[in-house]
């Protein structure tokens, strides 16, 4: 099936690590010229940047952003358009997942956590959507979202649960507002993945999890990372304000 990304340009937040890596690699894989941002692991981002393009024959480069600050993802776009000339996908990926229970979250942390997960998002898409109505492109958008917006946390997670309901309110809601300019934005909603967010669970006991999935195991980055590169091609051309559970079957929606 081809997906027709060759030669586009995407922008993949939090890609120097994790799921964020393992798309912008299918990305790369399929001829698609990429920017990865980080906030901290410079020289991951710098050495994944490199090997993408040496591997697949693109040019990435490596971005240093804090999705969260104006300033820095205005910062981002200007150099990407500077670069590359244009911009066809965002990969809202970026996102953090400090643990405690509500009784000992501060409002600071929970609005790190909302800045981040949240209003990273909406810059990001502010930004893309500008330059896009503004040289009358198409574009796709991916918000990464999360099963647990739904199936909600035991374990420290609420107030990231939260953010990423936020996340899929503002994809759906996003959609209708963008669609007259050819814009398409989908919200992808992953079950638990063996991460550096998740390692330290999954680690102490994986077959907890995998018992409350139906497929009965986790999945893969690289099955996420195939699911979010389908939203972004034009094989789901029809597709907007939509939100692709990738559960296991937890979710069923």
């Amino acid at each position: 099936m081809e997906l027709n990304l060759r030669g586009k340009i995407a922008i993949v937040t939090g890609g120097s690590r994790g799921l964020g890596s393992a798309v912008c690699a299918r990305l790369a894989c399929e001829g698609v010229d990429l920017i990865l941002t980080y906030a901290f692991s410079r020289g991951k981002a710098e050495a994944l940047a490199r090997e993408l393009s040496a591997e697949f024959g693109i040019h990435a480069e490596a971005f240093c952003v804090d999705v969260s600050v104006e300033e820095d993802v205005r910062a981002l776009f200007a150099f990407a358009y500077e670069r590359f000339g244009a911009i066809d996908v965002l990969i809202n990926n970026a996102g953090i997942c400090p643990v405690a229970k509500i009784q000992d979250t501060t409002f600071e942390t929970w609005n790190r956590v909302m800045a981040v997960n949240m209003g990273g998002v909406f810059l990001c898409c502010r930004e893309m959507i500008r330059l896009a109505v503004a040289k009358e492109a198409a574009a796709t958008i991916v918000n990464i979202a999360s099963a647990s917006a739904y199936l909600g946390s035991r374990n420290g997670k609420t107030h990231y649960a939260a953010s990423k309901g936020g996340v899929i309110s503002f994809t759906t809601s996003l959609a209708k507002e963008v669609a007259c300019h050819q814009i398409r934005v989908n919200a992808f909603a992953p079950a638990i993945m063996y991460t550096d967010m998740t390692s330290e669970l999954l680690d102490r006991d994986l077959s907890h999890y995998e018992k409350q999935i139906p497929i009965g195991r986790i999945a893969t980055l690289e099955e996420a990372a195939d699911a979010i590169l389908f939203l972004a091609s034009d094989v789901s051309s029809y597709m907007t304000g939509s939100v692709l559970d990738f559960s296991g079957g937890q979710v069923g929606r």
